[in-house]
């Protein structure tokens, strides 16, 4: 049976404990790469992008940490805020 792309799918993220925590992680990642002189956003889009953990420095225990967490829950994460701030600013 072919995959039919044309179907909406539903992401579903259990509860807002995993959204804590994927804040916590991707703050603790952030200030990690800052720390050892990274450009944290690159960094961070190339890990999302590509699931390359290389991406991501081992600093700070910054690189398991990441892992702990699905990518797909990460940018549920990201775009979430954007949409609260973007909302919130009317932009």
């Amino acid at each position: 049976m072919a995959d039919n792309h044309e179907e909406t799918v539903l992401f579903r993220v259990d509860g807002e404990e995993v959204d804590n925590k994927a804040r916590i992680i991707l703050v603790t990642v952030y200030q990690a790469l800052k720390e050892k002189g990274y450009n944290p956003l690159n960094q961070l889009v190339g890990y999302l992008l590509s699931g390359d953990p290389a991406y991501i420095t081992s600093h700070q225990n910054a690189r398991s940490l990441i892992r702990q967490v699905e990518r797909d829950e990460l940018l549920e994460e990201v775009v979430g805020i954007y949409l609260q701030l973007a909302e919130k600013d009317k932009l």
